[in-house]
């Protein structure tokens, strides 16, 4: 697609013309003129500086010819200039009013620059749109999130303060658990503005990812178990890479906490291996699976494919989100695939070799 000329070429290219335009007529018609008048007329050429009437005449038409030449360069030029600016700052004052779906009109007179303007200002309208619906899902999200634990919380005090319930072990119990699950919404929240912002640190060192992974699994055994969960775990013993072994731990925490909320139980493998210079981590599962309009959103946050199983299980709908934002970190990247055995592949893979982040 061939680009329209800039607006400074089409300015000096107009007035060229324009020039050319007058100075033909000025020059080439008062020869032509003169060679009539002198030809057919020739008692009516003035012999004095005071022209005829015929020559004031011909001046006359001259004039007006070159001021319409004038006037018709000077439209086409303020069309393709002031049309689509116009409509850039018409819709301008419509978004700073408050009306974010305004968009500027590209029509056949934004050329060049102008064309430009008119672009860009739509796409940054869609984009302010787009983040502003996209903090008003967050917030409500985020409120959601809280409402529970802080309903609970507010109950239970309430009634240990008025003697409602008697301030045993298993009600404290209770309410601690409601507090760790305040704790860790708040740490995977703090996890995804510092990755939004680019401001998450990562510790970067050589680690035993057999030992990281070990680490992890022998923490969630017992509630895997509890859940008709076999896990088997494929990891060479001498995994070195360089990684936030704190962070790649989050992850995978994250990873079987989702596994132990949504995997139907039988086995679940966890895996971790290098490849041509990428070290991946994997949990599969053997079902129920996962849609594949799901799977390319599993790793937002706040996006559940099926929003009751989350209410159920108590999940906040941000710990897959957490992985896929430490993956980022590491300058990798987080997978969701079907598995052999029809269940779901979530995969964290990222590059050995990293740069510091700083």
């Amino acid at each position: 697609m061939s680009q329209s000329p800039g607006l400074r070429r089409q300015i000096i290219r107009s007035l060229i013309v324009m020039a050319l335009g007058i100075i033909l007529l000025s020059i080439v018609g008062t020869y032509v003129f003169y060679a009539l008048i002198s030809k057919y007329l020739p008692d009516s050429i003035s012999e004095t500086w005071v022209p005829s009437r015929i020559e004031l005449t011909w001046i006359l038409g001259t004039t007006i010819a070159s001021l319409t030449m004038a006037g018709y360069v000077a439209i086409r030029l303020s069309r393709r200039i002031l049309t689509p600016l116009n409509s850039v700052v018409h819709n301008l004052r419509e978004v700073a009013q408050g009306n974010l779906q305004a968009r500027a009109t590209l029509d056949e007179h934004a050329q060049g620059e102008t064309a430009q303007l008119v672009r860009d200002f739509n796409t940054m309208a869609e984009r302010l749109q787009s983040v502003t619906r996209e903090q008003e899902f967050w917030n409500a999200a985020v409120a959601h999130e809280l409402r529970t634990p802080f309903t609970i919380l507010r109950g239970r005090l309430q009634g240990l303060a008025e003697g409602v319930f008697a301030p045993t072990s298993e009600v404290f119990s209770g309410l601690l658990r409601q507090v760790e699950g305040l704790g860790r919404l708040i740490e995977d929240l703090r996890v995804l503005s510092l990755n939004e912002s680019g401001h998450l640190k990562l510790d970067l060192a050589p680690a035993n990812l057999a030992q990281e992974i070990s680490l992890v699994v022998h923490a969630f055994a017992s509630s895997l178990e509890t859940r008709g969960l076999r896990i088997h775990v494929e990891v060479s013993e001498q995994t070195q890479v360089v990684c936030d072994a704190f962070r790649i731990r989050q992850a995978l925490i994250a990873l079987l906490e989702n596994a132990l909320k949504y995997a139907e139980p039988g086995e679940l493998r966890v895996s971790a291996n290098v490849s041509k210079g990428v070290c991946h981590v994997s949990v599969e599962d053997n079902g129920p699976g996962i849609a594949p309009e799901i799977a390319a959103q599993v790793f937002e946050a706040f996006r559940c494919g099926d929003p009751s199983r989350s209410r159920i299980s108590g999940g906040s709908g941000l710990g897959l989100a957490v992985v896929k934002a430490i993956a980022e970190a590491h300058g990798g990247q987080a997978v969701c695939r079907p598995s052999g055995a029809g269940g779901t592949a979530l995969v964290l893979h990222w590059p050995i070799e990293l740069k510091d982040n700083e």
